[in-house]
């Protein structure tokens, strides 16, 4: 499945959002999320993390997301900090590498946030 003849199929549509920062008329601000486009994607289930939280232990299940890459210019091109989201799923980025495929595919790893 890897090796730099591995094309992925990039099936799964994901939107991404950046976050921007709102004022809220009371001197401070909020973040609200703004779409940059949709990406074709291949997910793949990556070994989650658990960690203590509040109220006891917490797992953060984490995903393994291959897309198009875009050149670093481009704002399609996923970053740290944005957003992936398939309907009521939201997928937090939190690091992108070129990978197979020479350099035509961006690796990306996010964990899933679950609602409260």
């Amino acid at each position: 499945m890897s090796g730099a003849g591995y094309l992925p199929a990039l099936t799964v549509p994901l939107r991404l959002e950046a976050p921007e920062r709102v004022p809220d008329q009371m001197g401070g601000a909020f973040i609200s999320w703004r779409a940059l486009g949709v990406l074709y994607a291949d997910m793949r289930a990556a070994p989650s993390r658990e960690s203590a939280g509040q109220s006891g232990p917490e797992v953060r299940v984490m995903w393994r997301i291959l897309t198009r890459a875009f050149p670093p210019s481009d704002p399609r091109r996923p970053r740290a900090g944005q957003r992936f989201c398939l309907g009521a799923r939201v997928f937090r980025i939190e690091a992108v590498a070129e990978s197979a495929g020479g350099g035509r595919i961006l690796q990306t790893l996010a964990s899933e946030e679950f609602e409260p």
